[in-house]
């Protein structure tokens, strides 16, 4: 892989955050923040941004192909996708629609990654039952692929109305509207994207990479199994840059804090050791631009990595401090892991082999 074709993107849940005296704002304030984030990820050069699919009170991003085209009109080059959309309880057909429009309005940049969902709000609110979670996700999954690839589609199914000899609009020109799976750690879902030969995208968010290591080799046998090429692998994880090790830490500690004391999955209460923990051998690419892109081009050199996405910022942080990790991450970080994998172990460069 040349590190130059490495995409290195951002991904937000558009969380409500507060101003520079910690006072809250507004969600329609945050969601125009995360327009002006994305139209300077843009700026500095970051490949791609993405928007999660949450429906809870504190993030704003339900409706992120909304979000995704006022970004469109903002910027020329990034790519815009999903972090993940929740394909169980979302209309194949719809999605389609959104971001074929999507890709149209920014002039074939769209891309998506779709999942079972981590987290289940969703399944009450459009009416599904957690007990199909397995089911909605499978089917749903074999219809979007039939409307990415097969049009006309004659398809039938369990969870909704069937299609016959169906065209869906706008048209997608060939190898338009990239879709991923996103998996976070099941290894029933690793060969579900290999057989439906998909792109895998690894929700890494907390623990060493290495136990991820499994997974990818496990992925790329499925693929030649089913017949497949081999096809990309990347990785979602969680950080922020600043410029010092110990800025960083001081200004992404108290939200991390807050926001995995009020999340609502299991797990264990979080403390600063366990955070540093995290930063110095888990998931959390936390530091300087020096410290995260070393860390960086280490996980891309171990898994062998396509693509590397940083859910920045966690939690409630101030937009001028977003603002300030995404110049950093664009204009060093990024530019920093390229010099990187072009080094051996010694530091010594190490020939383009596709030169």
């Amino acid at each position: 892989m040349n590190p130059q074709d490495i995409e290195f993107g951002l991904d937000s849940f558009v969380t409500i955050s507060v101003d520079a005296e910690g006072r809250e704002l507004t969600g329609d304030q945050v969601i125009r923040n995360v327009v002006e984030e994305a139209a300077l990820a843009d700026q500095v050069g970051i490949d791609s941004f993405n928007i999660a699919e949450h429906y809870r009170q504190d993030m704003m991003d339900s409706a992120g192909s909304v979000i995704l085209a006022a970004i469109a009109s903002r910027t020329q080059q990034i790519r815009l996708g999903t972090s993940v959309t929740v394909l169980s309880t979302q209309d194949p057909v719809r999605i389609y629609n959104q971001f074929a429009t999507l890709d149209a309005v920014s002039s074939g940049r769209a891309q998506l990654i779709v999942g079972r969902g981590s987290v289940t709000e969703s399944f009450p609110l459009f009416g599904y039952r957690l007990e199909n979670y397995e089911e909605l996700f499978e089917e749903k999954l074999d219809l979007l692929t039939q409307l990415l690839r097969n049009q006309p589609v004659t398809w039938s199914g369990k969870f909704r109305s069937p299609l016959v000899n169906q065209y869906l609009s706008p048209p997608l020109p060939e190898g338009h509207l990239p879709t991923w799976v996103g998996v976070g750690g099941s290894p029933q879902s690793v060969i579900r994207a290999a057989r439906y030969g998909l792109p895998l995208m690894l929700a890494i968010i907390g623990g060493e990479a290495s136990r991820f290591e499994p997974l990818v080799g496990l992925y790329h046998r499925a693929l030649a199994q089913y017949g497949h090429p081999p096809l990309p692998v990347g990785v979602h994880s969680l950080g922020f840059v600043g410029r010092t090790d110990q800025e960083a830490f001081d200004i992404e500690w108290p939200h991390w804090k807050d926001f995995f004391e009020t999340i609502d999955r299991g797990w264990a209460p979080p403390t600063k050791e366990r955070f540093r923990a995290e930063i110095e051998d888990g998931a959390v690419y936390l530091g300087s631009p020096e410290t995260v892109a070393t860390k960086i081009a280490g996980v891309i050199r171990q898994l062998g990595l396509s693509r590397f996405d940083l859910g920045y910022a966690t939690g409630r942080v101030p937009h001028e401090q977003k603002l300030a990790t995404i110049e950093l991450y664009g204009r060093e970080v990024i530019p920093l892991v390229r010099e990187l994998l072009t080094m051996d172990d010694q530091g010594q460069a190490v020939a383009d082999p596709a030169a």
